[in-house]
């Protein structure tokens, strides 16, 4: 990467360093964080700043308020939290541009923190609006981007700032997301092996075609697999299909076929019957599955929809995992929040874990594979979970984030 790191900046005492966290995190209905990794992978840039004297302004999105003032989606909760972990006062300002913002930036010395209210609150964050872009730059002298999360969109806080600042850095977070889905898949350790799952073939299209030539196997599961194994002729029953793109997973499977790379389809599956059953004062019925039961074959009965891969393409899976030296892993294999639909997302968590044990390289990508490895308890067990969603998606893809262009390049 060719851009501007945090470790490149000089004097930075008494610098005003505004500093673009990723601290979506989850709130439970008493605004208490339930998973703080992303606050947690933020402490050495700022540690980094604090201790060199800099002036720190952190700002961030949380959850989607489309432009209004949501209170349920406030930051106040992670600043609190972040005081904690700092072990230092982390002041906080009720919104993230205006004259309020600006004094208690005025009133700040070195090494102090400042965390601005959710940047989405303001509609003109996510149209990128220059003036926006300006007010909020016009607080800071540098800015450093350490949100991978959202590096993939090009809003105010990621990109726009970064025309009104001249120096723009990649922060520790920024670098290790970039070098592990980036540098070490240029030229992986073989064999390389990617692991797809989820519910949309359309999702994951790109980063088939973008990998194609850099792996030496495919794993498919999730809802996904029914999509590539209608498009083989394979009955499916009920199951998750995308309709509209079974041409393209058609052509997707003749390439990959051209080129040696395997890849490999479930064989089996948990099967169950899916109901429908209305729950009063919603609008939409809670979906249920009942009846579950191994299907036999790949193939899967009318009336009966695939959960989850079957034992035999578990064990088939999991000797494929173990003998990978790099391995990526990017969405489930089944209905994983259900404990009965949940074996194989966690035996293939638990087989990629072991495979690290004995050498390999895991990158592990995607909101739900992240959870799965967790609940599996094995999170501690792989050699990197990246913290981006859909932008781990879009850089294993190959295209370019607005949030890493936007940076100065290194002279």
């Amino acid at each position: 990467m060719n851009k501007l790191s945090i470790a490149d900046l000089k004097d930075l005492r008494g610098k005003r360093v505004l500093v673009r966290a990723d601290y979506n995190v989850p709130l439970d209905e008493k605004a208490a964080i339930t998973d703080e990794t992303r606050i947690k992978e933020t402490l050495p840039t700022i540690h980094f700043l604090t201790e060199r004297g800099a002036i720190v302004i952190l700002c961030s999105h949380l959850g989607r308020p489309d432009g209004k003032r949501v209170e349920s989606m406030s930051l106040k909760p992670v600043a609190v939290r972040l005081a904690e972990l700092l072990n230092q006062p982390v002041g906080f300002a009720n919104d993230c541009v205006g004259e309020d913002v600006r004094k208690k930036v005025a009133a700040m010395k070195a090494g102090d923190v400042l965390l601005l209210e959710n940047t989405r609150f303001h509609a003109e964050e996510e149209d990128n609006d220059p003036k926006f872009s300006e007010q909020l730059a016009g607080i800071a002298d540098v800015f450093v981007n350490d949100a991978f999360g959202t590096a993939h969109r090009a809003h105010a806080s990621t990109a726009g700032v970064c025309k009104f600042i001249k120096i723009c850095a990649a922060g520790f977070l920024l670098q290790k997301e970039l070098k592990y889905l980036g540098e070490e898949l240029a030229s992986p350790d073989r064999p390389c092996l990617v692991i797809l799952g989820g519910a949309k073939v359309s999702d994951k299209i790109g980063v088939i075609t973008n990998l194609m030539g850099k792996t030496d196997a495919f794993i498919i599961g999730g809802a996904m697999a029914y999509t590539f194994l209608k498009a083989q002729g394979v009955a499916v029953g009920s199951s998750l299909v995308e309709e509209d793109k079974l041409g393209i997973a058609k052509e997707t499977l003749a390439k990959v076929q051209a080129t040696g790379v395997k890849f490999l389809l479930p064989t089996d599956h948990v099967i169950a019957q899916k109901v429908e059953t209305p729950v009063p004062g919603q609008k939409k019925p809670k979906i249920e599955f009942k009846n579950p039961q191994q299907s036999t074959d790949a193939t899967i009965e009318v009336g009966y929809c695939g959960v989850d891969i079957g034992p035999k393409t578990i064990a088939r899976y999991c000797a494929e995992i173990a003998q990978s030296k790099t391995i990526v892993w990017n969405g489930p294999m089944g209905i994983f929040e259900t404990p009965e639909y949940a074996a194989g997302t966690f035996e293939v968590a638990r087989a990629v874990a072991a495979a690290t044990q004995a050498g390999a390289k895991s990158i592990i990508g995607g909101g739900d594979s992240v959870k799965a490895v967790k609940k599996a308890k094995v999170g501690d067990k792989v050699t990197f979970i990246s913290t981006g969603g859909g932008a781990s998606l879009e850089f294993l893809e190959g295209r370019e984030l607005p949030g890493v262009a936007a940076l100065t390049d290194k002279a």
